[in-house]
């Protein structure tokens, strides 16, 4: 019995310490809310940057990555297998149309282009010699069908002959048909001459066709070969500026293989790229806006690549302004695809203080104070961002990062 009474006792007290805690807890929290309700934050004009809620323009942008190319660039190849001998001129280096730029070392080819000459030499031998059998061919054939021809009229006579002397009476029948037969025997030969003249004739000339065919295609492989060499002084082409040459002297070159690149340096293109998650955004002729350090260049959408490389998608950007004085080869810039645009609507300077949400907290300057105040956003780019609601024009809105006032409904504004 006095173990229950001991209990009992203990359990009270416990929950008067509990009682006792959540009060104190509670008064303390009741004091917080009350000095927040009387002591106001308060911040220096110095320490937040504000703007003026104004009429325009805006358009909703989506960010990109883009590189300032030369709008004109002429790669130059090697047209044979060769070897770096000089570098006349350095990347950099204006070019006139006519210069050289770098000379190869072109003996190799010279030599292979002196044994297809030999190579012509013997298959032009070749088809004076198939000419020359024909010739000797034709007129043995010729001769031995002028044979033939006097046999045969030799076996005419000798018929008639036979013929005259069985009607005499000096003769057989077997006499006449042995002459007949030996008449149609050398008929037969010469027919079978005329034929083999005939085919021999048709048979050398194909072979003379096939020989001067193969004449012909070797002449023109050496007058490609003879362009090549021409070609492999590596000159400019055109006015411009080496922007890049291969400096290995000595270095083997293969066929096709790129020893300079000479660009125009008066007009640029920006080739973009942005990631594949936003490719049904893009579309040929869309704006683009290209900023270099503060300034924006105007320009669209040329071309978009078919395919995608590493989630990357590319695209190509013609520019309004493409001899603008800021552009560089190889330039990094950052690149705005327009997605959409409004016009007339109320904007203010895009800043930390707007978060991406359309529904945003910010703080209104008012009467020395900044107030916390709901707004609606809609179309934002770089420069601005649209207030559908909750701002008026003419209004002073801070842009500035205020998270660590995120709790407060009014701060003050010292001067």
């Amino acid at each position: 019995m006095d173990k229950q009474i001991e209990e009992e006792v203990t359990a009270r007290k416990k929950r008067k310490r509990y009682i006792v805690l959540a009060a104190i807890v509670t008064g303390i929290a009741v004091a917080v809310f009350a000095m927040r309700s009387y002591i106001k934050p308060s911040l220096a004009e110095a320490e937040f940057i504000s703007a003026v809620a104004e009429t325009g323009n805006i358009e909703n942008t989506i960010n990109a990555t883009g590189e300032i190319l030369p709008e004109f660039e002429e790669v130059l190849t090697s047209p044979i297998n060769a070897a770096v001998r000089k570098v006349v001129m350095d990347a950099g280096t204006k070019v006139k149309a006519g210069q050289s730029i770098l000379t190869l070392d072109k003996s190799a080819a010279q030599t292979e282009y002196d044994k297809l000459g030999f190579q012509i030499e013997s298959k032009e031998n070749e088809i004076r010699k198939l000419k020359l059998d024909l010739e000797k061919s034709f007129y043995d054939i010729k001769s031995n069908n002028s044979i033939k021809q006097l046999r045969i009229a030799n076996f005419k006579d000798a018929v008639l002959s036979a013929q005259r002397l069985f009607k005499a009476g000096g003769g057989t029948r077997e006499d006449i048909e042995r002459a007949e037969l030996e008449l149609k025997v050398a008929e037969l030969e010469k027919q079978q001459l005329e034929n083999e003249i005939r085919n021999k004739q048709q048979t050398m000339k194909i072979e003379i066709r096939e020989a001067e065919i193969a004449l012909a295609i070797q002449g023109n492989d050496q007058a490609a070969f003879s362009r090549k060499l021409a070609l492999a002084e590596v000159i400019a082409t055109r006015d411009g500026v080496v922007t890049w040459v291969n400096k290995n002297i000595g270095a083997s070159i293969k066929e096709g293989e790129s020893l300079a690149r000479i660009a125009n340096l008066s007009s640029y293109k920006v080739a973009g790229s942005i990631s594949d998650t936003q490719m049904d955004q893009l579309s040929k002729g869309m704006p683009v806006i290209v900023l270099i350090n503060d300034t924006q260049l105007r320009g669209s959408i040329a071309n978009v690549s078919p395919s995608v490389n590493n989630s990357i998608l590319s695209f190509d950007v013609q520019l309004e302004e493409k001899n603008n004085k800021l552009l560089r080869p190889n330039m990094k810039a950052d690149v705005f695809l327009v997605t959409a645009t409004r016009n007339n609507v109320i904007r203010v300077p895009n800043g930390p203080a707007f978060r991406g949400s359309d529904m945003q907290e910010i703080f209104v300057l008012s009467k020395g104070k900044a107030v916390r105040r709901s707004v609606k956003t809609g179309l934002s780019n770089f420069d601005f961002i649209e207030i559908v609601s909750g701002i008026k024009v003419g209004e002073r809105v801070i842009t500035s990062d205020m998270s660590k006032y995120e709790y407060a409904s009014e701060i003050s504004i010292t001067n």
